[in-house]
């Protein structure tokens, strides 16, 4: 749990604010060093998600989506703007958001909103999402502070909407990263803070074809 690796919880947040105001803003300051892995990350996403906007009773709707940790935009670009009539993006570097506003084009005109806020003090408007996609920065949370912005998310959420985590899992325990100040959590401890969310499961997959010597990746859908 992250109460045994956080000793500090402000300095916890303050050195990630801190480490992403000096990365630049470009995609590969985003995947830290791995821009290339960007195309098949996003195809892999794309075909995950589109079985919840296919036709069928419980389908996900296309009107809105939410990203979280959203950076200068490459998954708002890639992956949520072609499928979604309008996108919100959050972010706790204000750079990110500055930069995001050329670097997303025209299509950038559907976006509505730019927060600058950490997802610990972030809440979604109620009842106003189909899809939130919170991808690579779920370690910079504690649990609690986690579990909290899952409640709140799961509140944002339209009917059959659906909340979608990607990011690293570690192999077993709490891993904690002094460089960046986050944590990696294995996949045990990270469905028990989606349990105590009040989510529920309705897919998880592994993702393929990433390098070898970064942590496996796994993708995520609840409501």
């Amino acid at each position: 749990m992250t109460s045994e690796v956080v000793e500090n919880e402000l300095e916890f947040y303050s050195k990630a604010e801190k480490y992403w105001k000096d990365v630049p803003a470009t995609v590969d300051g985003m995947l830290g060093g791995y821009g290339h892995i960007s195309s098949i990350d996003i195809n892999s996403s794309r075909k995950f998600l589109q079985r919840f906007l296919r036709d069928g009773p419980n389908r996900t709707g296309t009107t809105r989506a939410l990203d979280c940790g959203a950076g200068i935009g490459r998954i708002t670009k890639r992956l949520l703007l072609p499928l979604f009539k309008t996108v919100d993006m959050v972010d706790v570097t204000e750079d990110f958001l500055t930069k995001a506003k050329s670097y997303l084009g025209e299509e950038g005109r559907r976006v509505r909103n730019y927060f600058c806020c950490g997802l610990q003090d972030f809440s979604p408007e109620p009842n106003s999402y189909d899809v939130i996609w919170i991808q690579w920065v779920i370690g910079h949370l504690t649990d609690n502070h986690l579990s909290d912005f899952l409640k709140r998310c799961r509140a944002g959420l339209r009917p059959n909407g659906i909340v979608v985590i990607k990011d690293n899992m570690a192999q077993e325990g709490v891993i904690m990263d002094d460089v960046d100040s986050s944590v990696c959590r294995d996949l045990d401890v990270v469905h028990k803070i989606i349990r105590r969310a009040g989510l529920h499961l309705l897919a998880e997959e592994r993702q393929e074809n990433f390098p070898d010597e970064i942590y496996h990746v796994y993708t995520f859908a609840m409501r």
